[in-house]
């Protein structure tokens, strides 16, 4: 929770250690109904949020070097993601199989009780029409 008062210009960040979803309220105090206000609002995630003024000064970088800097920071973001990704489709393609095999088997499962359960008919049909002597 933030909470500014009586601010005409501000600028305010917060840090996760979680991903998810997250929900901002803004309100305005005051019984000024005639009040104009402009919000201007800029969410950044990822890599998008370091601060590369601060990098600059503190690696004594300029120009092409910082780019430079921006861009390999740009491609490790992009190549972790890629390893999220492949870990959560290996994941996925693990749960795929383990489905597929517990289907197989339900379905041979099934085949079995089914003709089970038909020859069992069967041999009751044959014992009850023998008991009133048709067979």
């Amino acid at each position: 929770m933030h909470k500014k008062e009586r601010v005409s210009v501000g600028q305010f960040a917060f840090t996760t250690a979680e991903a998810g979803n997250y929900l901002a309220c803004f309100s305005i105090d005051g019984e000024d109904t005639g009040l104009m206000m402009k919000l201007n609002l800029e969410w950044k995630i990822g890599i998008a949020t370091k601060d590369w003024d601060s990098v600059a000064k503190m690696e004594k970088i300029e120009g092409v070097e910082l780019e430079l800097v921006k861009l390999e920071a740009s491609v490790q973001a992009i190549h972790e993601n890629l390893l999220l990704l492949k870990s959560k489709e290996s994941n996925m393609s693990n749960v795929s199989g383990q489905t597929n095999s517990r289907i197989a088997w339900l379905s041979t499962m099934s085949l079995i009780v089914c003709i089970i359960v038909s020859g069992l008919q069967l041999w009751h049909l044959q014992q009850y029409f023998r008991k009133i002597k048709l067979i």
